[in-house]
């Protein structure tokens, strides 16, 4: 699962386009992920995603960096997740480095 480019007017992977926020992991597309905002994340958004057991989280949040709630992260602190935020190109490119890796992560991407 790699993501070949991300632009303003969509992410692609593979030959498909997204045009609004997807989910991933090492193996395929979250299907239900429906998040909300940036800045109303809560923990339940990620439920479908720490399903997947994943060490880290990559959270890309469109052309800017848009910090979600602290205590978000308060959360993933406590389930042992690491939450990495970041613009959504710089969050695609982590992704699939740490993908090439064989590592455990997901991500989700704003446009």
């Amino acid at each position: 699962m790699m993501i070949r480019s991300v632009s303003a007017d969509g992410i692609l992977i593979g030959e498909q386009s997204f045009t609004q926020t997807i989910a991933l992991t090492r193996d395929g597309l979250v299907e239900g992920f429906m998040p909300p905002p940036v800045a109303d994340l809560v923990e339940s958004h990620f439920e479908l995603l720490f399903a997947t057991q994943p060490e880290l989280i990559v959270l890309g949040t469109g052309s800017h960096n848009i910090f979600p709630p602290r205590e978000l992260m308060f959360a993933f602190a406590r389930r042992s997740v690491g939450l990495e935020v970041m613009n959504t190109p710089a969050a695609a490119r982590t992704f699939n480095i740490l993908a090439g890796e064989g590592r455990r992560v997901a991500a989700v991407l704003y446009i």
